[in-house]
């Protein structure tokens, strides 16, 4: 992929102050974070002596509780018309429950603070995500999205490589390493609250009372709803990145560097998500959002065939990259494919259908490999992909024949 010209750089400096503010919000809070989940599985089980099945299911019910709150957070954020509050709410509750890991001295607190992070999350996932739609000029939501995606990865990759460092500097104390990731947590709220300001609502826009209401959701349109399905379809065929360090672990990779996985796969990510939103809004998302999913199945038959370390690498590139092609340009078309009134809706709805089909995905990945083989997992994930090509066709006429939302 070739750098950003002169003028999409000119472009992306005219983003408003908001979407740069909340990109670094996000990367604060993903730094924060990060670190502390990167070593939460080894400090339950070693520290705290929880078993593997405690860990799963601690992971799994947090996670669907985040899927889960999106969907009321963002009618809550179109029926009271503001964003920024709930955001906020949800950077919160993540940020306090931070000093809990440290101080914890049993299971059940940690389950408590990882529990109310994860509503946190959900909280804060679809306001967040239309603000930046709101705060978006009309024909710059790929980069704002692409921009806010780059920046939140970079923070899903600092946290780790900080957890390591900060492990061998205080010689594997968790709990110092614990209470360093609080800092990053609180300057993500403050970052949020004093900089980032709520646009004004255009003259005569629609209140809406009850979002989740049928017609409320038929408002939403057809359109919407086949990107939401071509998003799931796309969810299926790239399961949890957890199969991507196994499969990483499988070809040889030493234990020690088994972090650095995903560390190399969202700096792929990191590194495409804002030029290729940039060059979006010049040249339209649909032959972006193919080219990503042809990285999908590239990726998939890497990951599948390839017998070596070199091999591996290549392929988990390729799927960072594939990431970048894909993520924010889905979120800028729910954006522009429904009504603004309705976007914190359409971003809830968006992020559950997504989750549930994440959790069938990485189920159906799991039975796969441990039926016949980490190669079947792959292979049926490049399958998945190349039926959501089928589905993108359409969704391309549907787009070029009906007129964008503002």
């Amino acid at each position: 992929m070739s750098a950003p010209t002169d003028y999409d750089m000119r472009v992306t400096k005219r983003l408003p102050a908001g979407i740069w503010a909340l990109g670094f919000v996000s990367l604060l809070m993903d730094v924060s974070s990060e670190m502390i989940h990167a070593l939460l599985p080894v400090y339950l089980t070693v520290g705290l002596g929880a078993s593997t099945l405690a860990v799963g299911v601690i992971e799994g019910i947090a996670e669907a509780t985040a899927a889960i709150t999106k969907v009321f957070s963002g009618a809550l954020s179109d029926r009271i018309g503001r964003r920024k509050e709930l955001a906020a709410l949800g950077y919160g509750l993540a940020a306090v429950t931070k000093p809990v890991f440290p101080l914890a001295s049993s299971l059940g607190w940690v389950v408590a603070a990882r529990f109310i992070d994860r509503v946190g999350k959900g909280i804060r996932g679809a306001p967040r995500d239309a603000l930046v739609a709101d705060l978006a000029p009309p024909g710059m939501r790929g980069a704002a999205f692409g921009l806010r995606q780059s920046l939140d990865t970079v923070g899903a990759f600092l946290g780790p490589l900080m957890a390591i460092g900060l492990m061998w500097l205080f010689a594997n104390d968790f709990r110092s390493v614990f209470w360093i990731a609080v800092l990053p947590a609180f300057l993500s709220v403050g970052l949020l609250l004093w900089i980032v300001k709520e646009p004004a609502h255009p003259a005569g826009r629609r209140k809406v009372r009850n979002p989740l209401a049928r017609a409320e959701l038929r408002l939403l349109g057809p359109v919407y709803w086949w990107v939401v399905a071509v998003a799931a379809l796309f969810t299926l065929a790239r399961f949890s990145e957890a199969f991507l360090i196994l499969r990483a672990q499988s070809a040889g990779t030493p234990l020690m560097l088994v972090p650095l996985v995903l560390v190399g796969m969202n700096l792929a990510y990191a590194l495409s998500a804002w030029p290729v939103g940039v060059l979006s809004d010049r040249i339209g998302r649909m032959g972006l959002l193919l080219s990503g999913l042809g990285l999908l199945i590239v990726a998939d038959l890497i990951l599948a065939l390839s017998p070596g370390l070199a091999g591996i690498a290549v392929g988990l590139l390729t799927w960072g990259l594939h990431m970048g092609f894909t993520q924010g340009l889905l979120s800028a078309l729910v954006a522009e494919t429904v009504p603004e009134e309705l976007r914190g809706t359409a971003f809830g709805m968006f992020n559950l259908v997504t989750g549930v089909a994440l959790l069938i995905a990485s189920l159906l990945a799991g039975a796969l490999w441990e039926t016949y083989g980490s190669a079947a997992t792959f292979l049926a994930g490049a399958g998945f992909a190349a039926v959501s090509v089928l589905g993108l066709l359409p969704l391309r006429r549907q787009l070029a024949g009906g007129p964008k939302r503002g």
